[in-house]
């Protein structure tokens, strides 16, 4: 979808130059953040439909302002880092980034990536047949404690809703409209991330966690999501 606004936070200009002159050729407009206070008025102001950010900024640090963006927006947010380190990645990852992306990544493969990632994002409300996942007649999933609105993307858990990031709330969806079907974590990469040559699949691994702990915050009675080892993952119903 032409002209969906793209959020660059970086302090360092030339970055900010280069990205965004790649992001305006493929038709997105562009809004740029110099530190962390800066980006997150700007979400609030503009509501952007998708977040690049720096780990290293001024006033609040990429890690810090994911986590508060997480508080009023559930759009993709990507990681564009010099850091390379696992710890790096998974740390990025765990406070709710949708994918970590080493700036010596090529201009084609960051495109790529903000695309897949948009993709994935405007699906959440499209008509089921559209999404990839499996046909169901109705427009909620319920099982034991917990709710599931595919048309709204509301997920409640014990009456109580239940935050999830645009990546979490597609990989509960694969699952729980599959119930019992075991998926890769190879195949979950390739329909949520719509990638199948390049990626860490780790991503998979760091954002079920996360999936998990939020449904086992309180209620950890119920296993919703169940590792079949060796192989992947699978809903139980």
């Amino acid at each position: 979808m032409a002209g969906e606004k793209i959020l660059i936070a970086d302090d360092d200009h030339d970055i900010q130059i280069i990205i965004s002159m790649y992001m305006k050729e493929n038709g997105y407009q562009v809004l740029t953040a110099a530190d962390g206070i800066e980006a997150l008025q700007i979400v609030e102001k503009e509501t952007p439909d998708l977040i690049i950010l720096d780990v290293m900024m001024p006033k609040l640090d990429g890690y810090e302002l994911c986590q508060a963006l997480q508080k009023i927006t559930d759009v993709p947010i990507l990681f564009f880092s010099s850091k390379h380190e696992d710890v790096d990645k998974i740390l990025g990852l765990g406070v709710g980034g949708d994918d970590f992306i080493e700036k010596s990544t090529s201009p084609s493969v960051l495109i790529a990536k903000v695309k897949a990632h948009l993709r994935r994002y405007r699906d959440i409300g499209l008509p089921r047949k559209q999404r990839g996942y499996s046909n169901q007649n109705t427009d909620t999933i319920e099982f034991p404690g917990l709710q599931i609105n595919l048309d709204s993307a509301v997920v409640k858990l014990y009456d109580k809703p239940l935050h999830l990031s645009a990546k979490e709330f597609q990989i509960l969806c694969l699952l729980a409209q599959n119930p019992e079907k075991v998926f890769s974590v190879e195949k979950i990469f390739e329909l949520i991330w719509d990638e199948n040559h390049f990626g860490d699949y780790r991503t998979v691994m760091v954002h079920i966690s996360n999936l998990r702990k939020k449904l086992e915050n309180n209620h950890g009675k119920i296993i919703y999501i169940e590792t079949v080892r060796g192989i992947g993952y699978k809903f139980k119903a």
